[in-house]
């Protein structure tokens, strides 16, 4: 049994991802690729009150939702670092 967490994309995290420029887009797929492949340690990664976390990458922030049965990776938004905690 392979033991990398895999991801996903809500509607919204989808869109978020591709309003992206394609260097920020390919910045924030690396980061969630390194995520999953490290068993969900890998990055600045934080949980936020809200109960979701919040992966950090450069300016940008991924939140998302984890199952851990599951190990998926739902990614719910990607927004610049000042809209990101607004939800």
């Amino acid at each position: 049994m392979s033991s990398a967490w895999r991801y996903g994309f809500t509607g919204r995290g989808r869109r978020d991802l591709k309003q992206l420029d394609p260097p920020v887009q390919q910045r924030v797929l690396d980061a969630l690729d390194r995520l999953a492949a490290s068993n969900v340690r890998a990055g600045d990664v934080r949980k936020l009150s809200t109960g979701d976390w919040r992966l950090r990458v450069g300016d940008w922030r991924v939140r998302f939702e984890r199952d851990d049965d599951a190990r998926v990776i739902v990614v719910l938004r990607v927004l610049p670092r000042g809209r990101a905690y607004r939800d």
